[in-house]
């Protein structure tokens, strides 16, 4: 039984939700981002203090990591009761759980108060960071897409998309300001705690928000209709994890391919040119701060143009624009950040994250509209995080020990263009999904779930 669609938001009330998501997710990724950050610079000192510089940085990283090993636990968690209870209470919660952990890092003793204590506290942190996360891209990006209407869903919904590099210029200004001001005695010592203490009063903020928006009326609807199907015919819903596997498995892995070149680009161009620009090519801290600084500002005015292209297009050609570009790029990437100069590290990092958002703005239009309504939550969110365990999660700890190793540049590049490759194959597969009523609430059969089935 198929509810009839509902009427698109009001603009100014679509207004208000995108705002309501783009903060929320700002919020967040400044959270995590700001780990990385701190991960690159300080955590190997204050957490794994007996290790040698690289190793520390190593076991920092693997730290980093483990947020993305919890992402998709996040994500089936949050998509089940998303799918089942509503997006915007789950997103509440997530916003708790991201703030009172990354509060609660601005806390922690260091090794050299309570011994390996710290670092197992850190993890477990990291841990929470990564649950939070996984639910959180899910529940924003949909809470747009299905109050949009159809002509301008890619412009729409990625600006949520937007918070990730917002969050990340937040986080990058903050510790750039901080390392600017204080010596690096005081930094090390105590200036480190202040970005994330700053995440409590950023969080209350942001549930303010949130609280003020409205649940999706494509859920409400779906919701209603699977209700009476349950009180006319008895129809019990399947779980949203077992739909998704069963009519979306495809769906799923085309996702997860998308994700590799995404995911693990942009944790080479932001967390790991922090450690080689540094120790490879001798720029100091604060020099890799101000670029990713810049580069991420650019990062987050490109991302809705390559949304709004999206809506013209389709998403598959501007996905693959990116995954092309990305790969196309690495090895003047290198070439120019070995230079040693500002400018050069700015215009590789810049045009490394312009092309990374032209994969990142339709994703979560993209992604949304592989799926029906009473599962897109899983789907999305479980398309979307596991990937992540094998791309983004390992990117900088694989692009660091191949740094070790082979002391050049070289098979790092060579990492990001195979992610890419895989991308472009995996995008390849898909069918476009651009014109998707998002209003359809009924399972799609086996034969009708192809990858990306036109609506």
């Amino acid at each position: 039984m198929a509810a009839a669609t509902p009427s698109p938001t009001p603009p100014n009330s679509l207004k208000k939700i995108v705002a309501a998501s783009l903060i929320g997710t700002t919020i967040e990724w400044y959270d995590f981002f700001l780990y990385g950050s701190a991960a690159a610079l300080v955590f190997n000192k204050l957490f794994f203090p007996e290790s040698d510089p690289l190793v520390g940085t190593l076991l920092s990283f693997l730290t980093y990591a483990v947020g993305f090993a919890a992402r998709p636990l996040g994500a089936l968690v949050f998509g089940h009761y998303g799918d089942r209870l509503g997006r915007k209470k789950l997103l509440v919660l997530s916003l708790l759980l991201m703030g009172g952990a990354t509060f609660a890092i601005g806390l922690l003793p260091t090794h050299a108060t309570v011994g390996s204590a710290a670092p197992v506290l850190l993890t477990a942190l990291r841990l929470v960071q990564g649950f939070a996360l996984g639910g959180e891209w899910g529940g924003a990006v949909l809470l747009v897409s299905e109050h949009g209407d159809a002509k301008r869903r890619g412009f729409w919904a990625s600006w949520p998309q937007t918070g990730a590099p917002a969050g990340q210029l937040l986080a990058t200004g903050v510790l750039s300001a901080l390392t600017a001001l204080l010596s690096d005695a005081s930094f090390t010592a105590w200036g480190w705690r202040v970005p994330f203490l700053l995440s409590g009063v950023l969080v209350i903020v942001g549930l303010w928000i949130r609280l003020s928006v409205d649940e999706s009326p494509v859920f409400k609807a779906a919701l209603a209709a699977a209700e009476e199907r349950k009180a006319v015919a008895g129809q019990v819903e399947k779980m949203p994890l077992v739909a998704v596997l069963r009519h979306h498995w495809r769906d799923v892995l085309i996702a997860m391919g998308a994700r590799m070149a995404e995911n693990i680009s942009y944790y080479v161009i932001t967390a790991f040119i922090l450690v080689y620009a540094t120790t490879q090519v001798g720029l100091s801290k604060q020099t890799a701060l101000n670029t990713v600084l810049i580069a991420s500002a650019v990062h987050f005015a490109v991302i809705p143009l390559w949304g709004a292209l999206s809506d013209r297009l389709g998403r598959r050609p501007v996905y693959l624009i990116g995954a092309i570009g990305v790969g196309a790029w690495m090895f003047p990437f290198f070439a120019l950040i070995d230079r040693g100069t500002f400018g050069s590290l700015l215009l590789a990092v810049t045009v490394g994250l312009i092309l990374h958002g032209a994969m990142y703005a339709p994703q979560a239009a993209f992604f949304s509209e592989m799926f029906a309504t009473r599962m897109r939550y899983s789907g999305a969110s479980i398309g979307a995080q596991f990937s992540s365990v094998a791309a983004g999660a390992p990117a900088p700890l694989i692009a660091t020990a191949l740094l070790a190793d082979y002391g050049n540049s070289t098979p790092i590049a060579l990492y990001v263009i195979a992610a890419a490759l895989l991308t472009v194959v995996a995008i390849a597969c898909a069918k476009e999904t651009r014109d998707r009523d998002l209003g359809e609430i009924e399972e799609r059969t086996p034969t009708d779930a192809r990858v990306g089935a036109d609506a």
